[in-house]
């Protein structure tokens, strides 16, 4: 059986598989692009764990206060030393992205202060930690004021409107690089350093934090690496590397990763306590696989990009533009072709691949969401998933494959699921 065959066999129509496999040479010279950003970073990350002298009794597992554990020490630092940072604080008492995020801004900030967002309205989980949506705990509720500054409509940093927001009152300014439910265009590590170092010029003491989701290892850099004082993240996102069960990061300045560390446990303790049950061989070796799990995930957004771009919809980034990010979004402007896309990617899947993903009222968001996710780690990002908002402009937001192989059956997936329902003719191409 040859490759056309295989494809057949897990349902690909024969022009669905030649259209793919035409986009697919086409990029060949900008994977190799990739491929080449993957071994740099993972030269990082291997450099990091050897001058931190990870052994295997790093693995082992800590149980009760978890007092000396020093697998969990030691990850911290392989952490701070990849990301060129002063420190770390990588546990699995940390639950997701928006939970690491939470003890970022709380740790931080405290009554009076104001918390200033420089990319316009952050992750939609977020405006109930922030207060922007009222709910029990918001940093409102504890005080301290919001202000944003949106984006210009090219996606660039309105630097005159963050000057005037900027007061005595901002202690954070808060960015965040991937684009969330929006049509943005991702931010690159190079202008999140731009307007860290013009905040900077305007008031130096404030605290400059970057939600990092969905971009770590895309670029060589890391937000750390251009004056970000605090870096944050999800481990069933990029540098999970898929194995990883839970847990998030926060890398950063010293002081405000020890705050980060007082507000995850409790004052006083800090860091000294978390068990880590067992899940320390998966965090490293999770870590260690990141880079090139990032370059699959990575291939798989252009090689989407690609597909729907010439099909005629509209794509965020197009397919030639540079990569900041794992996400892709397309933008059906139509609730049965979103539908349709998740549900060849539920078909993909390599657990739970006979389920049909339906929308549905998610915590934390208001409107309907349809998520497809067949995923060994429940809700991991690096893995392949699909997920959108049923509302204008019924975009799909489209991430992850731990290889770039699956990710390019979970696409041709998609695709084929459109032909079916008639909403793409190939014989248009």
């Amino acid at each position: 059986m040859n490759l056309s065959e295989m494809y057949q066999e897990m349902g690909i129509d024969q022009d669905v598989y030649a259209y793919g496999q035409k986009i697919t040479e086409d990029l060949k010279e900008r994977f190799a692009e990739i491929d080449e950003t993957a071994e740099y970073n993972q030269l990082k990350v291997l450099h990091a764990m050897q001058k931190n002298r990870v052994s295997d009794i790093h693995f082992a597992a800590t149980s009760g206060y978890g007092y000396n554990d020093l697998g969990r020490d030691t990850l911290e630092s392989v952490y701070a030393d990849t990301f060129h940072a002063e420190a770390g604080l990588v546990r699995p008492q940390i639950t997701c992205g928006t939970h690491a995020l939470a003890i970022a801004l709380a740790a931080n900030l405290r009554p009076g202060d104001e918390l200033l967002a420089v990319s316009g309205k952050p992750y939609d989980t977020l405006e109930e930690v922030i207060g922007i949506r009222p709910s029990n705990g918001s940093l409102a509720e504890y005080g301290v004021t919001y202000r944003q500054v949106d984006l210009k409509a090219d996606s660039s940093f309105d630097l005159e409107g963050i000057r005037a927001a900027v007061n005595e009152k901002t202690k954070m300014v808060h960015i965040q690089r991937s684009k969330g439910y929006q049509t943005r265009k991702t931010l690159s590590v190079t202008e999140i350093g731009e307007v860290i170092a013009f905040v900077k010029s305007i008031k130096p003491d404030v605290i400059c934090m970057v939600d990092n989701c969905y971009g770590e290892f895309v670029e060589r850099i890391e937000p750390t690496d251009v004056g970000a004082d605090l870096c944050v993240g999800s481990l069933i996102k990029n540098p999970g590397g898929g194995l990883a069960p839970i847990g998030g990061y926060i890398v950063g300045k010293e002081a405000y990763v020890e705050n980060c560390a007082y507000r995850l446990t409790s004052p006083g303790l800090g860091k000294e306590v978390g068990a880590t049950l067992g899940v320390m061989q998966s965090f490293y070796q999770g870590f260690f696989l990141a880079p090139t799990v990032v370059s699959g995930a990575l291939k798989g957004a252009i090689f989407a990009a690609n597909i729907y771009e010439k099909l005629g919809f509209e794509v965020v980034p197009n397919g030639s533009e540079s990569r900041h990010d794992i996400i892709q979004a397309v933008a059906f402007h139509n609730p049965d072709a979103l539908i349709a896309f998740c549900e060849g990617i539920q078909a993909a899947a390599p657990v739970d691949s006979y389920v049909t993903p339906e929308p549905w009222a998610m915590p934390g968001y208001d409107s309907d969401v349809i998520m497809a996710a067949g995923a060994f780690v429940q809700g991991s990002s690096i893995e392949l998933s699909a997920d959108g908002p049923i509302k204008p402009p019924y975009a799909v937001y489209f991430q992850g494959g731990l290889t770039w192989y699956h990710a390019k059956l979970g696409i041709l997936k998609s695709l084929q699921k459109l032909k079916e329902r008639k909403l793409v003719d190939l014989d248009l191409l």
